[in-house]
C-alpha cells in the first residue's frame, strides 16, 4: 500500500510546520524526496509556503504556533501575555515573542516581535505554559520579561499578577537587583492602589 503523505499531514494536530518537522513527519531519510514533495503539494495549493522553510496546511494556521517556529527556542510573551490579562491596555497588531535573538519580522501580513533574553533565562520553563503546539508565558512570567528587558515600563493593572507566584520566577533572573528593586516598588505601588 503507497503511503499518502498529504493524509498524514492533514492528519497532524500541528498547523505549521518546518522542513525537519515533515522529514519526520514522513519519516523519509531521502531530503531531496522530502524537498521534492514539499514543492509539489505547494505548487499544487495542497500546502502553504508561509516563509523560507516553514509550511502550513493552508491559510488557516495558528499564528502563535508560526511565532514559536520560525526562531526556536521561544515562547509567546511580554505584551501579548500582558494584554490577554489585562495588565497592559494598550492593544498591539504584532505578536510578541520571546527568543534567542532581537528582530522584527513581518510573515503572511502579521508582525512578529522577537525580543532576545539570556538562553538559562529562556530555556527555564518556570511561568512558562506548553500549550498544544506552542508555549506560552504566566503573566507573571511576562511582567518579569518586561522588567527584564526595560529600564522603565508602565503598567496599567497590577492586580491580576500573583505576587506569589512573581517571586517563585524572579530568581531564574541571576539574582539581578536592578529587577528586584523594581518589582518591589511595582509591588508597593499596587498595595497603595488597594
Amino acid at each position: 500500500m503507497k503511503k499518502d503523505y498529504l493524509l498524514d499531514l492533514m492528519r497532524s494536530k500541528k498547523t505549521v510546520f518546518t522542513f525537519k518537522d515533515l522529514v519526520l513527519l514522513w519519516g523519509a531519510s531521502d531530503v531531496n524526496f522530502v524537498k521534492k514533495k514539499i514543492y509539489r503539494y505547494v505548487k499544487a495549493g495542497r500546502m502553504n509556503a508561509v516563509r523560507r522553510g516553514v509550511y502550513s496546511k493552508d491559510k488557516h494556521y495558528d499564528r502563535y504556533e508560526l511565532a514559536t517556529k520560525i526562531y526556536t527556542p521561544a515562547y509567546i510573551g511580554m505584551e501579548t501575555t500582558l494584554g490577554a490579562a489585562g495588565i497592559t491596555f494598550q492593544l498591539y497588531s504584532q505578536i510578541f515573542v520571546t527568543a534567542s535573538v532581537t528582530k522584527d519580522i513581518e510573515c503572511d501580513g502579521q508582525k512578529y516581535s522577537y525580543k532576545k533574553i539570556k538562553d538559562t533565562i529562556l530555556t527555564n520553563q518556570l511561568g512558562i505554559e506548553s500549550r498544544e503546539q506552542y508555549s506560552i508565558a504566566s503573566p507573571e512570567r511576562a511582567f518579569l520579561d518586561v522588567i527584564y528587558l526595560n529600564q522603565d515600563y508602565h503598567f496599567d493593572n497590577l492586580s491580576s499578577l500573583n505576587w506569589e507566584k512573581v517571586q517563585e520566577i524572579l530568581p531564574i533572573y541571576g539574582g539581578n537587583k536592578r529587577m528586584a528593586k523594581m518589582v518591589q516598588a511595582y509591588h508597593e505601588a499596587w498595595k497603595k492602589e488597594l
